[in-house]
Parts: structure tokens; sequence; C-alpha cells
């Protein structure tokens, strides 16, 4: 099967990046991205990659964008990506995590396996934030505790902490694939998970421990529902921010009752532990 690769660089891609996959992959027929350092790579099968509708779609995009497409050689993409895609091994204070698609090979030489498909939606432990925010969750005591993992992704950190005892685990997140896609992992993974589709207006409850991998603008605008629905004495975790970041969530955080318990850095991405009175 023939696919088209799109090549976009952008000059923010923080937020937009993530726009952009939601652009093509929701509205559009894009099937896989890659990120880059400056950017994304989409991939389109050739027969329905529409140059003009793809013009269109990003003509009015909040930051100026630039992309090329090539088509690409005629080859079995999914076994290239099986081939390419490794699995992660999450070492923490105490144990490890392995993280694995259904295709890597069983471990019985780690603490938790979890078995991750992670199509289209963010979190398989290869980037640095999602390896951080698993450390924190087989670190911190899940045992008998409310969780909340909003903007879930492939639910892997929703599904470690349900692993890990979690009385009640609930993942939310905007894009419907990232919802489908937590769902299929919780199954192969024998957990229960409760999941929403929406963003923090759709929060309800209380809970024990949240867990926020986003980035920073989101985390800056909803760091106030999330303290909203998290009981006394609860522990905020944050992450999808570099280092430089610190301060502003910090300080958004102490104004909500918050304080900060720890922090992990990973090549120059952050990862914060907060506590509420």
């Amino acid at each position: 099967m023939k696919y088209i690769e799109v090549t976009f660089t952008m000059e923010d891609t923080g937020l937009f990046r993530d726009l952009l996959v939601d652009t093509l992959g929701n509205e559009g027929p894009y099937e896989s991205f890659v990120e880059t350092k400056d950017g994304l790579q989409a991939y389109v099968q050739a027969a329905a990659y529409d140059p003009q509708w793809l013009a269109a779609a990003v003509q009015d995009f909040p930051v100026p964008l630039r992309y090329t497409a090539k088509e690409m050689e005629d080859k079995d993409w999914n076994a290239e990506w099986e081939k390419g895609h490794e699995a992660v091994l999450v070492e923490y204070d105490g144990g490890r995590v392995w993280v694995r698609a259904p295709f890597h090979p069983h471990r019985t030489d780690v603490d938790y396996e979890l078995i991750i498909e992670p199509k289209m939606s963010f979190g398989t432990a290869h980037h640095p934030t999602t390896y951080m925010m698993l450390s924190y969750v087989a670190e911190l005591d899940m045992a008998g505790r409310r969780v909340l993992d909003m903007g879930c992704g492939t639910a892997v950190l929703a599904i470690l902490a349900k692993m890990r005892g979690a009385a009640y685990v609930e993942g939310i997140d905007i894009d419907e694939w990232a919802f489908n896609n937590a769902r299929e992992n919780a199954a192969a993974n024998g957990v229960e998970i409760s999941l929403k589709l929406g963003d923090a207006s759709t929060l309800g409850g209380t809970f024990d421990v949240i867990i926020a991998n986003i980035n920073r603008n989101i985390l800056l605008a909803d760091m106030d529902k999330y303290a909203a629905v998290l009981n006394p004495g609860g522990t905020l975790l944050l992450s999808g921010f570099y280092e430089a970041d610190e301060p502003a969530l910090v300080a958004k955080a102490n104004t909500l009752g918050m304080s900060l318990k720890s922090k992990k850095n990973r090549e120059q991405w952050a990862a914060l532990q907060l506590e509420k009175a």
C-alpha cells in the first residue's frame, strides 16, 4: 500500500503540534504521526491524499506552517513500524516497569509489564515526560486511592495506577481516537478504568491523586479545576513542560493551596509532585 509523507515545520511546536495532529487525524484521513524537532511528519494513504483539502485545513492555522509532501516506497508499513518501535524499560526507585507493544517479548524480571498499542495516541514511555510520570506512579502509594488521569492518551499511566492497587481510576481525553485506544489498552492489560471523552469541564467527584501530562498552557488554564476536585492531602502530578516552565507551574499551584513536594527532570523536560494542604 502506498503512502504519502507530509513533513511540517513550525516555529512553536508545543501546543500547536497537538492541534495539528487533531486537525489531520480527526478531521482528515491521516493515520499516523511522528514528532520531529521542529514539527511533525504525517502519513496518509496515497489514494486518500488530497492536496486541496490539506491546504484548506491548515490555511488559518494559529502559527505559520511550511510543509512538503512526497510519496513513500510501497511496502508493508505496519511491519516497518513494528521493527522501529522499541519497548521501554522504565527504572524507578524500587523497581522497573516494562512498557511494550503486543509484538514485543514478555518479561518476567520486572515489577510491572504494560501492553500498550499506541496507534495515534500519546503515551508509550518513549517521551521523557511519560517516563517520569510512570516512575512517579510506580513510586507513590496508589493502594485504595481514587485516581484521575487527565489527558490520558493511551491510558498507560491510568493502567499502571490500577495495577498498583488504586480503588478507582478515571481517564479523560478530548481526542476520540485516544479514548478508544485507552479502552483497548485497558482491556489488553485486564484492568477496569472509567473513561470519559472530554476536557476538564467534565470533571466530577473527588480524587486522591490527579495525573496530568499535557502541556504548559492547558495545565495553567485548568489547574484550578484539578485543585477543586483534589482531596485535602491529595497529590497532583504534572508534566508535559520544560524545566524553564517549572516556576510558573509551581507559582500557580501555590495560589491554589498546593505546594511542591518533589520534582524530576529528564532531557530538559520536567515533572512535578504537588500536595494539597
